[in-house]
């Protein structure tokens, strides 16, 4: 999954996005509501972590903005004003979930797993294709009763895959979910990391299929 910090203290952005790239997400990082408004037109993204106060646009600005242009993205308000007419606001303002600020990473990764959840309407914590399963709970995925073990970079492919199970997913759009605006990504990354998939699911009853010019699909072959 791909997420999107907006959040304008550096020291903290930087380790959010370090806590949240350890833990197998994709991160792209804005500094102020503007360049948050850009990235936000030309990619696409699992989540928005938001804070309130920033330059140039301030987050509620930015987040009435993003509503009022149909994006249906959700977005995780972060902010140190915890008060009850602050997170009516911020929820009337269309956000999915709102953090008082300090928090611990694992609480703010689990409401991630939640708004995104919701957001792909997967309200059930696991996805089933064939044999190959994948715990929404703890990101994690099985063969069978077995634990799969990827690199990060081979989750994040599977886990976008499996999360569009049934639908053909590009490859144009496979490689923005993986790879951040600060990546270089080879043209060839997504074929070889699709491939090291296919091997380690040599066994399984799900399969990667290549459709030829359109992209990959994650099936049940059986």
């Amino acid at each position: 999954m791909k997420i999107l910090i907006v959040e304008d203290n550096k020291e903290l952005a930087d380790w959010l996005g370090k806590a949240l790239r350890q833990a197998q997400y994709a991160v792209d990082i804005a500094f102020d509501g503007e360049d948050a408004e850009l990235m936000l037109r030309v990619a696409s993204y699992s989540a928005v972590i938001l804070d309130l106060s920033l330059p140039k646009i301030d987050g509620m600005t930015l987040l009435k903005r993003i509503r009022q242009n149909g994006e249906k993205v959700p977005v995780i308000i972060l902010t140190a004003n915890a008060s009850l007419d602050g997170r009516v606001a911020g929820l009337d303002s269309g956000a999915d979930d709102y953090l008082a600020k300090p928090f611990e990473i694992a609480e703010l990764e689990a409401r991630i797993r939640a708004v995104v959840r919701r957001g792909q309407d997967r309200a059930a914590p696991e996805i089933i294709v064939g044999d190959l399963r994948f715990a929404g709970a703890t990101r994690q995925f099985f063969v069978g009763d077995e634990l799969l073990v990827l690199t990060p970079r081979e989750h994040a492919v599977l886990e976008y895959l499996i999360m569009k199970a049934g639908t053909t997913v590009s490859k144009a759009r496979l490689s923005e979910s993986v790879f951040g605006f600060d990546d270089e990504a080879d043209p060839t990354a997504i074929e070889i990391y699709v491939h090291r998939l296919r091997k380690k699911l040599d066994r399984s009853s799900a399969q990667i299929a290549t459709l030829r010019g359109l992209g990959y699909l994650l099936r049940n072959a059986q």
